[in-house]
């Protein structure tokens, strides 16, 4: 089996036991940005799998928009990541 050199961890146990791995993260030519997607970028960032600068150049993101999608998941959890639930998660 080849396992690709990367910088950083292999895996990550997330604060519910799961194990993440960098399989585990969306292709780096996601176009469509469902939630599940959104939240596993999200996680593999906050817990350490990726750092923030890689996954804002794998995935083109701003910064601005990484850090509302980490925003939402913090106060409402990952169901704020729907593109149906902006007016309600919504700041006034």
């Amino acid at each position: 089996m080849f396992l690709k050199k990367v910088e950083g961890p292999r895996t990550v146990t997330l604060p519910d036991g799961t194990i993440m791995s960098r399989a585990d993260l969306p292709p780096a030519d996601t176009r469509r940005w469902v939630a599940s997607r959104k939240a596993a970028v999200v996680r593999g960032v906050v817990f350490g799998l990726i750092p923030l600068s890689e996954a804002l150049r794998r995935y083109n993101l701003s910064e601005e928009e990484f850090l509302s999608w980490k925003r939402a998941m913090e106060r409402h959890g990952e169901k704020a990541l729907k593109s149906t639930m902006l007016q309600k998660f919504r700041q006034p």
